[in-house]
């Protein structure tokens, strides 16, 4: 029986354990080939070495390992595991899995052979460092790797790449447990997974391609194109995880940055190269303001946005690739005239994946802005799914949990993604972060902790938004530290104050008009509530991007035009008009046609 292995040495087969076999050849010039495979049982102490080959097998290689999937007696000594893995390097290796499929045919077999060859050249860049190890353990999104006659395990954050699966799975190294084992969360399902599985570790975190290839293209966490356009064709990468820029390369000089969107552009001026973010509960309309505000930026700018899909739905995903594709934002024709790049984890993704794809869409923006020299928008939705994902790799990694269930580490990872995004001297990242609010309550620890980050705050209200005012943005609750008359100018700060100033003495008589009726009002308040209900009304504006729901075209208001509108309003100059003249238009020109038309209407 031992005669079609006269090539393989004899083994000492310790009693009791349950063997794997893989064979590895050391010369990768020549083919091995099998028909059926073969395999190594213990039975009563006895090696047995079953044939059941139809042919012939030919081995024109001349070293073989065989691996033990039990690590705790592994039949692997440091000095063969050295001599594997030199022969590996030196190589460029392809491991073989002969245990796979007997039924495989061998056109089958080289194909399998020519894939996982590719595999390992592309993604192996550094193949004097190259470290192999083997699955231990996998309990769903956590797999445990153990790398035998290495120096020292891979190094925190370094991506593993698993071998012999039917797709790129990558894993990344959170934990060191001893004993050469690493803890690693899988960017993917890890359904089909065995132990004994070969796994090579990268050398570097995670890295994805980068550049304006990318524009246009929807990625995955790991970099790889899921839009069915074929591969991106760059040799450009980025390693997700980098440091911050030093503040001497950092610029703080505030600029602000028109959206076009009358509500945020007087209120909550956004800041050039800042953070800002959008807070609200389910449904109030934080995917729609973000999707209008790139249409409106990349047609009033013509900058490069960048969209991270943080554990969000993916129909919305699917409806803002063609809402960019019918606005001409992505140019599927030519891609070099695309203005966005999409990069998705979404909430059915796991929850490694959603973790990391934050950083993924972040890296991005940073070439853009430290290689392209270009200002950049990065538009996140939604980051409390970011700190989500945090929390539930951080129980599955056995982490004691903090306040309301989050992880302990939850300000720390926020502030190594916020910190990265920033003005620099060869461009700017402008971020704008959608945020869910739990139960609508502020004070959760997630929400509370994005809150320190941002220079501009848009805070969403649902009451707002049961009135019909589409962006349902709260005046009041809503701040921006750009704000200032010698930033935004004395006029804009003048006019800004006088119209919150308006809208809270609204809301304080409220309560007196619920009970006591409009009568009982003064001439002068009866005034106030009645400018602060044509201010409210006129802060709703038509979307491009709901135009389906509106049925309006949507309006980009200059700053110019929105501060003049206001100004006339709470001068007094449009008292005349009726409510539903402010309602659902653009600037103060438009409402008064509107008012012409409704009294035409009405005569």
């Amino acid at each position: 029986m031992l005669s079609n292995f006269y090539k393989l040495k004899s083994l000492n087969i310790p009693q009791g354990q349950s063997l794997c076999t893989s064979i590895i050849t050391k010369n990768l010039n020549k083919n091995c080939i099998s028909r059926k495979s073969f395999s190594i049982c213990q039975n009563n102490s006895t090696s047995l070495i079953s044939n059941e080959f139809s042919n012939t097998i030919n081995f024109n290689s001349y070293n073989y390992n065989i691996f033990n999937n039990n690590f705790n007696n592994s039949i692997i000594n440091d000095g063969q595991q050295k001599r594997f893995e030199s022969s590996y390097k030196k190589k460029k290796g392809i491991l073989r899995n002969y245990n796979k499929n007997k039924n495989n045919n061998r056109n089958d077999y080289n194909n399998n052979t020519r894939n996982n060859r590719r595999n390992v050249n592309e993604n192996s860049n550094n193949y004097d460092n190259l470290k192999i190890g083997n699955i231990c353990r996998v309990i769903g999104s956590v797999v445990d790797v153990q790398f035998n006659g290495t120096d020292r395990p891979p190094a925190i954050h370094n991506a593993l790449e698993v071998q012999n699966y039917e797709k790129r799975l990558v894993l990344e190294v959170m934990q060191h447990v001893g004993d050469g084992i690493v803890r690693t969360i899988a960017m993917d399902e890890t359904e089909g997974l065995v132990r004994g599985q070969p796994v090579v570790d990268t050398g570097s975190p995670i890295q994805i391609p980068v550049g304006k290839e990318c524009l246009g293209r929807i990625m995955n966490v790991v970099g790889d194109p899921i839009d069915d356009a074929g591969p991106i064709r760059t040799n450009r990468k980025r390693p997700i995880f980098t440091e911050a820029p030093e503040f001497v390369d950092q610029v703080t000089t505030p600029e602000v940055l028109v959206t076009g969107i009358k509500v945020i552009d007087l209120l909550t001026p956004y800041p050039k190269g800042g953070k800002i973010g959008l807070f609200g509960g389910a449904g109030v309309g934080k995917t729609v303001l973000i999707q209008e505000m790139i249409n409106n930026i990349a047609k009033a700018y013509g900058g490069v946005s960048v969209f991270t899909g943080v554990g969000e739905r993916t129909r919305e995903g699917n409806d803002l690739y063609h809402e960019m594709i019918e606005s001409g934002v992505i140019d599927l024709k030519n891609k070099n005239k695309s203005k966005a790049s999409l990069i998705y984890g979404q909430m059915n993704e796991s929850p490694g994946a959603r973790a990391r794809v934050a950083m993924t869409g972040l890296t991005l923006a940073e070439h853009f802005r430290d290689e392209e020299h270009q200002d950049v928008l990065l538009f996140i939705d939604n980051i409390f799914r970011f700190m989500q994902a945090g929390s539930e790799v951080s129980t599955l990694l056995g982490r004691i949990s903090s306040a309301v269930g989050y992880q302990p580490t939850l300000a720390s990872e926020m502030g190594s993604l916020q910190e990265r995004i920033t003005s620099t001297k060869n461009g700017s990242i402008t971020s704008v972060q959608a945020i869910y609010i739990p139960a609508d309550d502020v004070t959760d620890p997630a929400p509370a902790t994005a809150f320190t980050h941002f220079d501009s705050t848009t805070v969403l209200s649902r009451q707002i938004s049961e009135l019909g005012v589409y962006p349902a943005v709260d005046p009041l609750d809503s701040k921006s530290r750009l704000l200032d008359p010698t930033i935004v100018g004395k006029e804009h700060y003048q006019v800004a104050i006088e119209v919150q100033r308006i809208l809270q003495n609204y809301k304080s008589l409220q309560d007196i008009i619920a009970v006591l009726g409009m009568d009982e009002l003064s001439e002068e308040d009866k005034i106030t509530v009645e400018r602060a209900r044509k201010i409210q009304k006129f802060m709703s504006q038509p979307f491009t991007t709901a135009k389906s729901f509106t049925g309006s075209e949507g309006r980009f208001v200059p700053l110019k035009d929105t501060i003049r509108s206001f100004k006339e309003i709470i001068e007094g100059k449009h008292d005349s008009l009726p409510e539903a003249a402010f309602y659902m238009v653009g600037d103060i020109d438009e409402a008064v046609k509107k008012a012409e038309e409704i009294a035409k209407n009405s005569s």
